[in-house]
């Protein structure tokens, strides 16, 4: 039987770390920009650089978001009645690409963080 509170708590976080992963692509050289020093911690890049570097590497391999395959099973692949809000958040998330499609994007976003990282180095010790 479907469980659709687990469902939607995974879609809850799979929402979270896509806000997180597209903040950092506009916050970490506007924050570079502006001094903040929140763009240079280490952790927090690498966080982002990890996260970022496993949604490419299951796109090239041509497989969806492990947290999508988990709703997914646990919702039965059936889409229940919804409110009109979340009808606009899932068409922002899941989008109606080919896998070469999101390939390209993410390898191209993947590349784009990765020169962040060059441009906007971070801190791999404490600063004096």
């Amino acid at each position: 039987m479907p469980d659709s509170r687990l469902a939607e708590a995974i879609f809850a976080v799979h929402l979270a770390i896509i806000a997180f992963n597209v903040a950092g692509l506009v916050v970490i050289p506007v924050g570079a920009w502006l001094g903040w020093s929140i763009v240079r911690m280490a952790w927090l890049r690498l966080l982002h650089l990890g996260m970022l570097l496993i949604v490419t590497v299951q796109a090239l391999a041509g497989r969806a978001c492990v947290l999508t395959i988990w709703q997914n099973d646990l919702t039965g692949l059936r889409q229940p009645a919804q409110p009109m809000i979340m009808r606009w958040i899932e068409r922002l998330v899941y989008w109606n690409l080919p896998p070469w499609g999101f390939a390209v994007m993410y390898s191209g976003v993947f590349l784009y963080v990765l020169a962040l990282t060059v441009f906007v180095p971070f801190w791999t010790s404490k600063r004096k």
